[in-house]
């Protein structure tokens, strides 16, 4: 789903990119961002990077993507440093490039408890989601510098698919 929203063979900013999935994926070109980077085959033109979002990215020009993708990502993030997301990737993103996002639900949240508390599944970093809101998205990726193309729940409206675009200079 969130890939339909990229542009077609875009120069793509992939946070929290696990192995390079969406560039293989999508035949995007440009850098995957990852704190637990697994590691994968080569790609022509993509630049994986094992650290966080935006302290360990190598310095890039501006407008430098067409594109950003934050898949089940965000809700990990403490909301101070997705204000600061909000301008790195304003930055990093050419005008009217795209910010894509999935975020779940906050009941999700629960229903994980639930199931771990009953040993039905093992493994999950609920505890990382913070009381993340998704509907705090609006307020951080706003005017001037942002505005939201789509916001649509899926999954039996379990998650949130969020598209940012970045405004024009």
């Amino acid at each position: 789903m969130a890939l339909r929203e990229l542009p077609p063979a875009p120069r793509l900013l992939d946070i929290g990119t696990h192995d390079g999935t969406v560039f293989r994926l999508t035949g995007a070109s440009g850098v995957g961002i990852d704190p637990e980077l697994i590691p994968a085959p080569a790609l022509p033109g993509v630049t994986l990077v094992k650290g966080f979002f935006p302290v360990d990215l190598p310095a890039r020009a501006e407008g430098t993507f067409d594109a950003a993708t934050a898949l089940a990502v965000v809700e990990h993030v403490p909301e101070p440093e997705l204000w600061t997301w909000a301008k790195e990737l304003a930055q990093l993103l050419a005008p009217n490039g795209v910010f894509v996002i999935t975020v779940p639900a906050p009941a999700v949240d629960m229903l994980l408890h639930v199931l771990m508390r009953l040993h039905l599944i093992a493994g999950i970093e609920a505890h990382q989601h913070h009381g993340f809101r998704p509907g705090d998205l609006d307020t951080i990726f706003t005017a001037p510098l942002w505005r939201r193309r789509k916001h649509r729940r899926f999954q039996l409206g379990l998650n949130h698919l969020y598209v940012f675009e970045r405004a024009p200079n």
